[in-house]
């Protein structure tokens, strides 16, 4: 299927930071950090909700800690059945504006607020809504990884492990979708669903570097892995696959999956929880190196890196980097997420905490 509209947008250019250098800890530090920063957090009320994709040491910490790791739409679910005063989001700004929305009585801290989305950063709200206003015959449906303006404008909002079922619910109802900001992953759901979609020119800067000729040797080396992807990825990548899902939907496979080894194509964050599910696997990052690279998958959000326990400390004492968005704004962007959350639960989607 043809798709003008997604060829005549300029490719949007992000600017990536440098990757944060913390200092090294040793075991002995590292063990009384985790100690304050669970004291800070019973001080505080709060609860420590952290994405598939940070660091393991914090993911290990929200565990221990009676707080959360999840994919975008459990963190969203988390946070809004949590008792909590505060919930403090280890990820990107929009999982952070994603709590603020649903539930606006509560603190939203975020270790740093500068941990952005390339995805989020290439869908600005002003070229999002003339891109809408060209097309008033479509529904509007936007990824999760969107600031809360464009979900503002948004029909639904839905994350990669319930964009497909939404999608054909809307299209068995006739309706034509206007799709944003992942390109590769509306690709992916219009070639699954048939479905008539427009697409926003946008794309994970990880996701996007896959590199299939590499992949296609990594695979020869190893006949028996089975090729886990994330549908952000390039098609070229997706076609590789015996397996395409969303983060939760890839970890559930390296523990159910018979085979012993996996080569994985997503951020390499997810390897923490899979090491930790299925221990006795073998794991291999799909590669994102071309010639002249200085490493074979160089597959780490730059913005995921962002988090550390170091700044999760310094947050949790100053509060100071909170989330707020503007009642008028978060008025109209509850709507298509709560839409998502209602579905969710209708269909049984999700929630892997029941």
């Amino acid at each position: 299927m043809s798709n003008p509209t997604l060829e005549a947008l300029p490719s949007p250019i992000v600017e990536v930071p440098p990757h944060p250098i913390w200092p090294t800890l040793g075991a002995a530090q590292k063990s009384a950090l985790k100690a304050r920063i669970r004291d800070l957090l019973k001080a505080r009320d709060a609860v420590l909700v952290a994405h598939y994709y940070t660091d393991g040491d914090i993911q290990a910490l929200a565990e221990e800690s009676g707080g959360y790791v999840a994919d975008s739409l459990d963190m969203a679910r988390f946070g809004a059945e949590s008792d909590a005063r505060t919930l403090v989001v280890c990820g990107v700004r929009f999982m952070g504006e994603t709590a603020k929305i649903l539930n606006p009585e509560k603190q939203i801290l975020m270790p740093d607020l500068r941990a952005t989305c390339s995805l989020d950063e290439g869908c600005p709200v002003e070229a999002f809504s003339a891109f809408c206003d060209a097309h008033p015959d479509h529904s509007v449906v936007v990824y999760a990884n969107t600031s809360a303006e464009v979900k503002a404008r948004a029909d639904w909002v839905v994350t990669s492990s319930i964009a497909l079922p939404i999608v054909e619910h809307l299209s068995a109802r006739g309706e034509k979708i206007l799709w944003a900001p992942d390109k590769h992953l509306g690709r992916y759901i219009q070639r699954m669903t048939g479905t008539d979609m427009l697409l926003w020119n946008g794309a994970c800067v990880v996701h996007d570097e896959f590199k299939s000729f590499a992949l296609e040797r990594l695979r020869q080396l190893h006949p028996d892995a089975a090729v886990l992807v994330h549908p952000e990825s390039p098609a070229a990548i997706v076609d590789q696959a015996d397996l395409v899902g969303s983060t939760t939907q890839l970890i559930k496979a390296v523990v159910e999956m018979p085979n012993q080894a996996f080569i994985i194509a997503t951020d390499a964050g997810i390897f923490w929880k899979m090491h930790q599910l299925a221990p006795h696997k073998t794991l291999l990052p799909a590669p994102t190196a071309g010639e002249g690279a200085t490493c074979e998958s160089c597959a780490r959000c730059p913005w995921m890196a962002m988090n550390s326990l170091q700044n999760l400390e310094q947050v949790l004492n100053s509060g100071d980097q909170e989330i707020h968005i503007d009642p008028a704004v978060r008025e109209r962007a509850v709507i298509p997420i709560q839409r998502m959350l209602d579905f969710a639960r209708a269909h049984g989607i999700g929630g892997k905490r029941n």
